[in-house]
């Protein structure tokens, strides 16, 4: 076989190059470690992705397990405040520093490392895939059992990115129970799918309200589909999470670390069993 000249036009058909799947994956630095990687990923915005990303990692934390959390979500990040966050990520010559949560749990999101908060982020696509890489990259993640992705809604760029090029280990997708979000669900399983990614769980957010008063559970957005797409799509694990007034304070005060777990710990049942350490 003649030696490869890196110009495609002159291979033939047989051409190990062209046979084999090339792989995106990027390396972390030598000083980190990441054992597990989740994606908490949504079909569209809106959904409380990020709630669920954060009272996952919180609930594994407390498990005893060392979490960190990956604020994908450049245009739209609301990790920090989520953990009362109000400090700024540090660096080196040679990476960055996350900030750590109160619990231990360390923490990588754009609004880390502007200067103002509310700067809005107007970069292209590439770009923000780049910053999405380099906090895989760049950042020193210190002995990481489980990290979980914050994804940005949708199936673009950025999920792409991450997609190819971080080891994921899975994705639990998030949805609410209107017609409309059941269907873009069905993307963002088919997307994990193509891109052979195993789908741990779907959570249901805002899937009902249970009165204080009666206990009787009033469905707000309509008749449950969660358990209808789980089957569709053979996945085995699904949570419903309620329209609870009080975590939505806590969470807007900077506590959700605070927040039970009971509602959540299904899924992190469910991550444990599925990719457990």
């Amino acid at each position: 076989m003649s030696e490869c000249t890196h110009d495609c036009s002159t291979c033939g058909e047989n051409c190990p190059s062209r046979n084999e799947p090339q792989s995106f994956l990027k390396s972390l630095n030598p000083y980190s470690s990441v054992k597990k990687v989740i994606a908490v990923v949504s079909g569209k915005g809106g959904v409380g992705k990020s709630l669920v990303t954060s009272l996952l990692a919180s609930e594994m934390q407390r498990r005893g397990h060392r979490c960190a959390i990956l604020d994908a979500d450049i245009t739209g990040p609301s990790i920090p405040k989520s953990f009362g966050i109000t400090e700024k990520a540090t660096g080196t010559d040679e990476f960055l520093i996350p900030v750590t949560t109160y619990s231990g749990m360390q923490i990588m999101s754009i609004n880390l490392i502007l200067e103002n908060d509310t700067e809005p982020v107007v970069w292209r696509g590439p770009v923000i895939a780049g910053a999405v890489t380099q906090f895989w990259t760049d950042v020193l993640w210190q002995d990481v059992d489980y990290m979980f992705v914050d994804m940005p809604p949708g199936t673009g760029d950025v999920p792409l990115t991450v997609f190819q090029s971080l080891p994921i280990d899975g994705v639990v997708i998030v949805t609410t129970p209107q017609d409309l979000v059941s269907m873009i669900v069905s993307k963002a399983v088919n997307m994990a799918n193509m891109m052979k990614i195993p789908v741990l769980g779907i959570v249901e957010n805002m899937s009902y309200f249970q009165c204080p008063d009666c206990g009787a559970r009033h469905e707000i957005f309509g008749d449950s589909k969660v358990e209808e797409v789980a089957k569709t799509f053979d996945i085995k694990h699904y949570v419903r999470l309620p329209i609870d007034p009080v975590v939505a304070t806590m969470v807007d005060a900077g506590e959700v670390e605070s927040v039970s777990g009971e509602e959540i710990a299904p899924m992190a049942d469910a991550i444990e069993q599925e990719v457990g350490l």
